[in-house]
C-alpha cells in the first residue's frame, strides 16, 4: 500500500515538473506535527521579512490522515486534503526552489529534483540527546527509504558546532552540508513575550490552574502501546494532588506518536492538544521528562528539569544515546513517584551544571537563526544561476567571498572552482572568467 501512495504521489510531482521551479517559491514541510508553531514557522517569517512575494506552499502530516471514525464531515474533508495533497500541494513543491522539512518526508526518496533547488532539514528538535535517524536500528525498507531521502539533502542545519558531526551521521550526509547555524525554532523565545497576558489567557482556558505553579510533564514515546500506557499508570496524580495541589499544578503534553488514553489522569490538565509548545515552555517553572528532546528548551531558558527515567536500563537498549545519561542531563534523575514529588518540592537548580549542557548544545543563542538560515540557502542557487560548465571542460572562477566553504562539493559536482576573491585567489589563465 505505501509503495503504490509513493509512486502515485512520484506520478504526479513529476508530471508537474513540466512547469518551471519559481525562484520565490518555498515548500514547507512538517511531517512532525500538524502546525507550524516551530523552525518552518520561524523560516516563513525571515522570508516574509524580506519583502519580496514569496509563495509557500504548506504540506503537513494532516494532509495524510483520513478521518474515517470521527464523522462524515470530518472523513470529507480528510479525503479534500488528501486529494489536495497529491494535486495543488505536488505542483507547489513541483516548482519550489527551496525546500524545508522539520522530519523525513518519505515520498522525497521518490522525487527527481532540479539541480537548482535546495533542500534544507530542520529537524524539529535542537541538540543531541538520544540517537536517531541512520544511528538507530529501524527495519530495512525504512531505513533505506530515509536514507534516500537524505540523498535529497542539501543542508542539515543543527543547533551548534559540537553537535554537527553527530547530525552529519543520523543524515548520512557529509559533513560540509551541516550547518550550525542555530536552530530556527529557538528564535521564539528571544523576542518580547508578553508573559504576563500569555498567562491570563492560560488562566481563563484553565482555570484550576490560576495562582499555582506549572509543572509540565512531558514524556517520549516508546514504539510500543503498552509501554506507553505505562508511562500514565507511574504518574500518580492523586499523589500529585495531595501533596502538591495547593502550589502546584501538573499539566501534561504527550509526544504526538504516544496513543494513550489520557482520561486516566484525574486531576491534571491534559494539553497534549495544546496548539503551540512554546507557549508551554514560556509558561511553566518546571519540567519532568524522560528522554525528550523537549529538555533543551528548558535548558535554553535555564529553567528546572527533572528526569523521571524509571525506565533508563530498558529505553536504552532500544534507542541508546550519543552521551552517558546519568551524567550528562543538566538535572536530577529519579525513578520513584515520592522520588519526583521530593524533587518538586525541594530540588534546586544546578546552574553550573545547566550551563555546561546549554554551552554544548547552543552555539549561538541570539533569536537570528532563521534569518541566517535563509540567507545562507539562498546564496546556493544564485552562486549555481551565475556558473556555467563552457565546452570542453575548461572551467569558470566563482566569485565566492563570504560563501561557506561547506558549499564546495555543489561547486564540484558542477565541475565549477571556488575561489575567493576578496584575497584576490584567482588565475587569469585562458579560458577562464570572473563572474
Amino acid at each position: 500500500m505505501k509503495r503504490l501512495f509513493f509512486t502515485l504521489y512520484a506520478a504526479m510531482f513529476h508530471l508537474f515538473r513540466v512547469f518551471p521551479v519559481q525562484k520565490k517559491r518555498v515548500a514547507l514541510i512538517s511531517m512532525h506535527n500538524a502546525d507550524f508553531h516551530d523552525g518552518l514557522g520561524e523560516v516563513e517569517r525571515a522570508f516574509q521579512g524580506k519583502k519580496e512575494g514569496y509563495f509557500f506552499t504548506k504540506i503537513t502530516r494532516r494532509d495524510l490522515c483520513l478521518q474515517t471514525n470521527a464523522g462524515p464531515v470530518a472523513f470529507l474533508r480528510s479525503v479534500c486534503r488528501a486529494i489536495g495533497f497529491f494535486t495543488r500541494k505536488a505542483y507547489g513543491l513541483a516548482r519550489s526552489r527551496y525546500i524545508f522539512l522539520n522530519d523525513n518526508f518519505m515520498p522525497l526518496a521518490s522525487l527527481h529534483l532540479g539541480k537548482k533547488v535546495v533542500v534544507t532539514q530542520l529537524w524539529h528538535a535542537e541538540g543531541a540527546f538520544k540517537r536517531f535517524g541512520q544511528d538507530i536500528s529501524q527495519p530495512p525498507e525504512i531505513r533505506a527509504r530515509e536514507a534516500a531521502g537524505n540523498a535529497k539533502l542539501t543542508f542539515v542545519i543543527c543547533s551548534s558546532e559540537s553537535v554537527a558531526p553527530h547530525y552529519a551521521s543520523a543524515f548520512h550526509v557529509r559533513p560540509e552540508q551541516v550547518l550550525p547555524l542555530g536552530s530556527p525554532r529557538t528564535d521564539f523565545f528571544f523576542r518580547p513575550q508578553d508573559i504576563t497576558a500569555l498567562r491570563a489567557r492560560f488562566n481563563e482556558q484553565y482555570p484550576q490552574c490560576r495562582g499555582k505553579k506549572l509543572v509540565l510533564y512531558a514524556p517520549t514515546f516508546r514504539d510500543d502501546p503498552e509501554k506507553d500506557r505505562e508511562l500514565l499508570s507511574r504518574l500518580d496524580t492523586g499523589l500529585f494532588n495531595r501533596y502538591l495541589g495547593e502550589e502546584y499544578a501538573l499539566l501534561v503534553r504527550l509526544h504526538p506518536q504516544i496513543h494513550a488514553d489520557t482520561r486516566t489522569l484525574e486531576g491534571a490538565v491534559d494539553l497534549t492538544a495544546y496548539p503551540d509548545v512554546s507557549e508551554l515552555v514560556l509558561l511553566c517553572d518546571v519540567l519532568v521528562t524522560d528522554y525528550s528532546s523537549i529538555v533543551m528548551d528548558f535548558a535554553l531558558l535555564r529553567k528546572r528539569c527533572i528526569f523521571y527515567a524509571f525506565d533508563l536500563e530498558e529505553y536504552e537498549k532500544d534507542r541508546p544515546f550519543y552521551f552517558d545519561y546519568e551524567s550528562f542531563v543538566p538535572g536530577k534523575i529519579v525513578r520513584t513517584m515520592p522520588e519526583l514529588l521530593d524533587e518538586i518540592e525541594h530540588g534546586v537548580l544546578d546552574l553550573a551544571r545547566l550551563e555546561r549542557f546549554r554551552a554544548f548544545h547552543f552555539g549561538r543563542p541570539d533569536g537570528g537563526a532563521a534569518v541566517r538560515v535563509v540567507d545562507y540557502v539562498q546564496k546556493l542557487p544564485i552562486l549555481i544561476s551565475l556558473c556555467r560548465v563552457p565546452p570542453r571542460g575548461s572551467h569558470f572562477v566563482i566569485f565566492a567571498a563570504d560563501f561557506s566553504k561547506k558549499a564546495d562539493f555543489f561547486i564540484k559536482r558542477e565541475r565549477m572552482r571556488c575561489v575567493d576573491a576578496d584575497a584576490g585567489d584567482y588565475p587569469a589563465k585562458k579560458g577562464m572568467e570572473k563572474r
